[in-house]
């Protein structure tokens, strides 16, 4: 994609009636929903030639809509040497193994020593424009505290290819967790919509009505009063693993927000592990330029292969 081009998107069934913000975020993953508000605002927005102004107005499955991406002013963000541990790299994507405790990209609390301070200085400031200055070169994200495999774009073509596949739900992504108990059935889906917890908007919950959110999930090997299981995501939505399998009663161990240490409370302590036991294992795609399929695999890191270790049966 070139900067200052045409975004075109139109809505599916599985939209239809909610905001148009939220809408074109899901169309167009490659936008977050702060920065579909902002084009928004800006006019960026029209459908059937009308400039459209108000992010809460009710979209409708098969509407259409054109976003006229502004030319991108330069990263904002500094370039800081952060190691970097690099899978791949070609001149058009680089997929990384990020280490837990990174953030991903700039927020208030968190305005550098991320994921994109990493990339701007590795790759020379060299990174797809699209996400926004705060973003750039970011496709998807994993949390702070999830360790393992995620791919930026250093190029618009592959940062729209990329989103392309993303939205299309084309991208493999598996995950491995270790979770309280041992999962029954030991293989299945978890099919639950998720959102801003109406109790507390800093959790994510299963709210009727919220945006689909489908894990499909198998159980690789029992522990001691734990298990390892490999989730495949369907859809990406935050924390989607982590409320899931705490809805189905084998919360993440380690998990601060969505577990409960229980028994695993001595043994997470004498391992000094303080997060989610979750780690993008496995993560392949079609190469935005190329079309060759593509596919990487990272084992544990350090502490999740220390807890497997302890609990091994």
């Amino acid at each position: 994609m070139e900067r200052g081009s045409i975004i075109e998107a139109r809505i599916g069934a599985e939209s239809a009636g909610v905001r148009l913000d939220r809408a074109l975020a899901d169309a167009i993953p490659a936008l977050s929903r702060e920065r579909i508000r902002a084009l928004i605002d800006g006019g960026a927005v029209s459908s059937g030639g009308t400039v459209l102004s108000q992010p809460s107005r009710k979209v409708q499955a098969g509407d259409a809509f054109a976003i006229a991406m502004p030319e991108v002013a330069p990263a904002t963000n500094a370039a800081q040497a952060i190691p970097l541990v690099v899978a791949y790299e070609d001149e058009h994507l680089i997929v990384v193994d990020k280490p837990a405790g990174l953030v991903v990209h700039p927020a208030a609390g968190n305005l550098d020593g991320t994921l994109v301070n990493a990339l701007l200085h590795h790759c020379a400031g060299r990174l797809s424009g699209i996400g926004g200055v705060v973003r750039p070169g970011i496709v998807h994200r994993i949390d702070k505290d999830t360790s393992g495999l995620m791919v930026a774009a250093k190029t618009d073509q592959a940062h729209e290819g990329l989103a392309r596949q993303f939205a299309a739900h084309g991208i493999d992504r598996r995950y491995r967790a270790i979770v309280g108990g041992a999962p029954r059935p030991a293989e299945g889906t978890i099919d639950a919509p998720l959102a801003r917890s109406p109790t507390n908007r800093k959790k994510i919950a299963i709210v009727p009505g919220g945006r689909r959110a489908v894990t499909h999930y198998r159980t690789l090997e029992r522990l001691r009063g734990a298990a390892v299981v490999e989730c495949r995501l369907e859809t990406g939505r935050t924390h989607q693993i982590r409320v899931h399998f705490a809805s189905i009663g084998h919360a993440l161990l380690g998990d601060p927000v969505y577990g409960s240490k229980g028994g695993f409370d001595g043994v997470l302590r004498q391992l000094g592990f303080h997060r989610q036991a979750l780690h993008a294992a496995l993560l392949g795609f079609e190469h935005p330029v190329t079309g060759v399929s593509m596919a990487w695999e990272s084992g544990w890191p350090d502490d999740m292969q220390e807890l497997f270790t302890h609990l091994h049966v």
